[in-house]
């Protein structure tokens, strides 16, 4: 163990944590839930959320700003928030948000995937160094989440070790595998030695890629010693992007859609994004189930833009519009709600730092919902059930997207690109 983190095992046994004889946290019993407990299950959907209403992330969200949309979150339906570093106030100020609002309104119900970010030495700069990590950072993070999860033990359900740390083309940040399972390792020692819930998950959150399910350059010994390590497998796919990096499955010919209009083409390129994505996640199980490797599976991240200045627009590969969001939103919640797997849906609301020199870019327009509070058409069907009345975001009352006006919003829809048949 290095030393790092030798420094930390000092802090957390240090400050302890009350945890009665069935590992709940005393006075909590009757009211807490594990991992085991929400992950899979219907009843608690889950969503990536940033609070973030400006294109730079050093203007840090508000507790208040965060509660109204903790508020929007739970009108909705979401039960499970995901977070992801812990180098700025956002996420402890997430979970004091949430625990005013427990205390508020003893009904209210959210919980929390916890995200410890992790680079390598040098990430950020025009050198990376990936043949080792920023230690002092790594371990700063993972203390930092280890106080959170014994703060808000019934909030606190996952911690995830990373974010896309292992995948290579994050070139300037990513780690080998071995960081990533030292301090999962450390993690679950914590959690044996009783200074964590028992019932907390461990694990982190990574592509498809790097969990094993694509080409052999990922497969090592340390993966291996990881996934068996976590708790469950946390797996991110991105249909989206590949219709511009790997675009074989957003291909479709002019025979292929002889006497369909351009929304039944749509719906099927849709359906071909969403098998997609589910292949790569099978891809992951069938490579752990050959290791001999059992654990639950659940969606880290997925996603799709509603909107794109850049490849995806109608010079590009015509993928990002509101439309085509709703229906791979619609289609991969049906899937994973009937296997009983959560999807961590990215994300809940558009954040305008992710490309803030270029606001049109796609990276920007991945929320359910915009900055200034309009949902988008993914979600109009739960506006028209009235659960967001009363609501608003930075005092705008929540709206729908398009003023709810259907024509308005297909006529932003993109045609699909159609090849011409060749012949036989």
């Amino acid at each position: 163990m290095k030393k790092g983190v030798t420094i930390l095992l000092f802090v957390v046994l240090a400050g302890g944590l009350l945890i009665s004889c069935n590992n709940k946290p005393k006075g909590m019993e009757s009211e807490y839930k594990s991992a085991s407990e929400i992950l899979g299950n219907p009843n608690y959907p889950a969503i990536s959320y940033g609070g973030y209403r400006h294109n730079t992330r050093k203007i840090q969200p508000t507790l208040e700003e965060l509660k109204e949309d903790l508020k929007i979150l739970a009108a909705l339906g979401f039960k499970i928030l995901r977070t992801y570093n812990l180098q700025f106030d956002h996420a402890p100020n997430i979970l004091k948000a949430i625990r005013e609002l427990k205390n508020e309104v003893p009904t209210f119900e959210m919980y929390v995937m916890l995200g410890a970010w992790i680079d390598c030495e040098g990430a950020w700069t025009d050198n990376p160094n990936h043949e080792e990590e920023d230690e002092s950072a790594n371990t700063l993070e993972i203390e930092k989440a280890v106080k959170l999860a014994n703060m808000y033990p019934d909030i606190v359900k996952i911690i995830s070790v990373g974010n896309e740390a292992m995948v290579h083309w994050a070139w300037s940040y990513y780690v080998k595998p071995g960081v990533v399972l030292k301090y999962v390792n450390y993690l679950q020692d914590v959690k044996t030695n009783h200074k964590l819930p028992n019932d907390l998950w461990i694990t982190s959150s990574d592509n498809f890629a790097s969990w094993g399910g694509g080409d052999s350059s990922y497969h090592h010994p340390d993966l291996e010693a990881l996934a068996r390590a976590v708790d469950y497998i946390s797996v991110h796919t991105y249909p989206f992007h590949d219709t511009y990096h790997n675009s074989g499955f957003w291909e479709i010919s002019s025979k292929e859609t002889k006497g369909l209009s351009d929304i039944e083409t749509i719906n099927i390129l849709m359906d071909r994004a969403s098998n997609y994505a589910i292949a790569q996640f099978n891809s992951v199980k069938e490579y752990l189930y050959n290791l001999g490797i059992k654990k639950p599976m659940h969606i880290g991240e997925t996603g799709w833009a509603s909107y794109s200045g850049d490849m995806f627009n109608i010079k590009g590969t015509r993928a990002a519009d509101q439309y085509k969001q709703a229906l791979y939103y619609k289609n991969i919640q049906s899937w994973a709600n009937k296997n009983n797997i959560s999807c961590f849906y990215f994300e809940a609301f558009d954040e305008p730092w992710k490309d803030s020199k270029n606001p049109s870019g796609s990276e920007n327009h991945f929320g359910l919902i915009t900055v200034d509070g309009k949902v988008k058409y993914a979600l109009w069907d739960r506006f028209d059930q009235g659960v967001l009345n009363g609501l608003s975001r930075d005092g705008k009352t929540v709206t729908k997207t398009y003023k709810g006006n259907p024509d308005n919003l297909f006529i932003a829809v993109l045609p699909p690109a159609i090849l011409e048949s060749q012949m036989n």
